[in-house]
């Protein structure tokens, strides 16, 4: 049996758990409520870090990669549903020159 979580990695087990409820109902609302819960929590923990738990700071580092993993999904679909809409966000690059170009790419959804 392991010993119970400190008060402050409890506090950001729940902001995981958040989360990833929110990233799993698609909720935008939540999730950056929960994102800033998630943050409060590990500012509180990089200013007295907890001593002797290192196991479930194991595991909760394993859930905000699945976390990252399910949020990395949630953002290719969104950017394919863009895609298929004609749109894309803005992402620049750059040419042979040095110089920074913003690539748009369009595709009509019908033709008159």
């Amino acid at each position: 049996m392991t010993a119970p979580m400190s008060e402050q990695l409890q506090r950001l087990a729940q902001a995981l758990d958040v989360e990833r409820q929110a990233l799993v109902d698609h909720d935008v609302h939540a999730l950056i409520r929960a994102t800033g819960a998630k943050l409060e929590a590990l500012r509180a923990l990089e200013g007295t870090p907890p001593l002797g738990e290192g196991d479930h700071l194991q595991e909760l580092a394993e859930r905000n990669r699945a976390n990252g993993v399910l949020l990395s999904r949630r953002r290719r679909e969104v950017d394919w549903a863009l895609r298929q809409l004609g749109r894309t966000e803005a992402s620049s690059s750059y040419d042979a020159k040095g110089q920074s170009h913003t690539i748009t790419a369009r595709r009509p959804l019908a033709v008159a």
